[in-house]
């Protein structure tokens, strides 16, 4: 099969093409390099089954090859990059998704769209069920990307209804793994790099807010899972790993596993930065054959050798 993967040399797009090459498919990824970066798939190219594409998805585009699925996972993900452009960033989520809807509606073809657990905002209920419906500041530092990926699954939603477009979500939860950024400002690679290179791991707030960490193996395979089911089942459906810890409680882990001299330097809490992420993952549970496998322990092991490879 052939796929296009907007987005795809990014740190999940780049682990997505991966899968999809070891499952024996053809790959199309198409990205701008705003985030993205060129060697996390240059060796992709030596498959023989892997096209890269530099291409901003905001611009439209055509695909004249036949195709069997799309996935879009164009735009920028970490606070730091979001916030740089929150305008361009609203357009990525906004007319990017628009125009790989086009595609998979012209070519009668699955799409999976990358939603976010940050469509949830700070939410008032834990875990979060993929029929609640957030607490979003709509007029915040973090909006564009909450409500930029919000109306994306409005699109998404719209083309189903209008078109019949066979369009999946996928609503993600705190993702980890090798290809991150170490720069992208995410707390699991700021405290590994923060770590190695012996400096005081930043923690905003009192680090007793909690996240739940997908480990990117996972999270591929549940994307992989999603865009095999029958066009009934359309989502939203939550992929992450409902295993919950405090933000404390991964600088500690991270500094067990890593050691050296470094300690925690607590800094105020962004504005409308959650308090609780947790997702609710029995309607993945139910309609997939997926649940997550690899444990927080075992998942940072990886991580932390990866950046110890490539630092």
């Amino acid at each position: 099969m052939r796929f296009i993967v907007t987005g795809g040399a990014g740190f999940i797009g780049s682990n997505l093409c991966r899968l999809l090459l070891r499952e024996g498919h053809r790959v199309v990824c198409i990205d701008n390099f705003q985030t993205g970066r060129r060697e996390n798939v240059e060796e992709l190219v030596n498959t023989g089954r892997f096209t890269l594409v530099e291409h901003d998805v905001r611009e439209p585009f055509s695909i004249d090859s036949p195709i069997d699925g799309i996935y879009n996972l164009a735009c920028p993900a970490s606070p730091p990059h979001y916030q740089a452009d929150p305008i361009g960033t609203i357009m990525t989520s906004v007319m990017g998704t628009k125009n790989c809807l086009d595609i998979a509606h012209s070519h009668n073809v699955s799409m999976v769209q990358a939603s976010t657990s940050e469509i949830y905002g700070d939410p008032a209920i834990s875990p979060q069920p993929e029929g609640y419906w957030g607490n979003v500041n709509p007029c915040g530092p973090r909006s564009c990307y909450n409500e930029g990926k919000r109306c994306a699954e409005a699109l998404c939603y719209s083309y189903r209804t209008t078109y019949d477009t066979d369009v999946k979500i996928a609503r993600l939860f705190n993702v980890y793994g090798p290809y991150m950024d170490p720069h992208d400002g995410r707390v699991v690679s700021n405290f590994i790099v923060q770590a190695l290179s012996e400096v005081p791991l930043t923690i905003y707030g009192s680090g007793e807010q909690t996240r739940s960490f997908c480990y990117i193996d996972d999270l591929v395979r549940g994307l992989y899972a999603l865009i095999q089911t029958p066009s009934s089942f359309q989502g939203p459906v939550n992929l992450g790993n409902p295993t919950e810890i405090t933000v404390m409680d991964l600088a500690r882990a991270v500094l067990a596993k890593i050691g050296g001299p470094s300690r925690v330097e607590h800094r105020p809490l962004p504005t409308d930065d959650p308090h609780r992420r947790k997702p609710d993952i029995t309607l993945a549970l139910d309609n997939l054959p997926w649940r997550p496998e690899v444990s927080l322990d075992e998942g940072l092991d990886h991580t932390i050798a990866y950046f110890r490879r490539v630092r």
